[in-house]
């Protein structure tokens, strides 16, 4: 027995077809909402394995240079950058990740101010302090320690933000322990440039001649000279990012604490 076919008023196409429509955007809307609950679950996924990949490797390097310090005190400063160093550069190189993190949507931050630090990290790292005149120095297990420091205050939060709610001592810390330790980063950043610079001024490293009319050869000091003032206002754009996101997530608790 076939189904009577009636004439909507509206369209004034057969209700079976209107039917056999609805049916198949029912099924397009249920396939994209399951698409959508598989793509937040695999970015859920592999935000995870990437904070705790990123939390265990910090904590090995601040765990390690902690327990040589105490065990052979200052003369443990020299050896810094030879027993974490691979591991140091690999957390670095790691970090390049969230840039497409935030470009993607899978992570909830703005993109200058990490792209600030991003290069400026990696920059400091692969081009002076991989140095092997410079390795010794006792600057860079200072600034070792303060990168490890914001490490290990935001990856444990920004795992927590993932599971759960996290509580108000931790988003305190993540938001005001990291702004001095910042601060502090940067100006150890900006110490070790200018201590490199009569390495790269005596052996030329990475220094170019420019094909010209008029022959001009670039020192890479000048160049290091150089980038002292965009990392200064690079940090400046970054403190100023971190103030702003203090000031909401404080905002946002203190609400929440009024309805609860």
């Amino acid at each position: 027995m076939s189904c009577p076919v009636y004439v909507t008023e509206r369209t004034g196409k057969p209700r079976s077809e209107d039917l056999m429509n609805n049916k198949s955007n029912m099924q397009q809307n249920s396939e994209h909402k399951t698409a959508q609950e598989m793509r937040c679950s695999i970015g859920f996924a592999y935000l995870f394995s990437y904070y705790l990949l990123q939390f265990c490797g910090h904590t090995w390097i601040f765990s390690n240079m902690t327990a040589r310090f105490f065990s052979f005190g200052f003369d443990a400063l020299a050896g810094t950058f030879y027993f974490v160093g691979v591991m140091m550069s690999l957390c670095q190189l790691l970090s390049v990740l969230e840039l497409f993190h935030i470009a993607d949507g899978i992570e909830d931050s703005r993109l200058l101010p990490r792209l600030v630090q991003v290069i400026e990290r990696n920059f400091l790292l692969f081009l002076i302090i991989s140095q092997e005149e410079f390795q010794s120095k006792t600057v860079v297990c200072v600034l070792f320690y303060l990168w490890n420091i914001l490490h290990l205050i935001r990856y444990p939060y920004q795992l927590m933000c993932l599971i759960s709610t996290p509580s108000f001592n931790m988003m305190w810390a993540r938001y005001t322990i990291s702004i001095p330790v910042y601060i502090l980063s940067v100006i150890t950043e900006g110490i070790s440039i200018v201590l490199a610079m009569p390495y790269y001024e005596s052996q030329g490293t990475y220094s170019f001649q420019l094909n010209t009319p008029v022959s001009v050869y670039v020192h890479f000091s000048y160049l290091l000279m150089a980038y002292i003032p965009l990392l200064a206002a690079g940090s400046g754009l970054t403190v100023r990012n971190l103030l702003k996101e203090r000031s909401q997530s404080l905002e946002n608790w203190n609400k929440k604490t009024k309805m609860d």
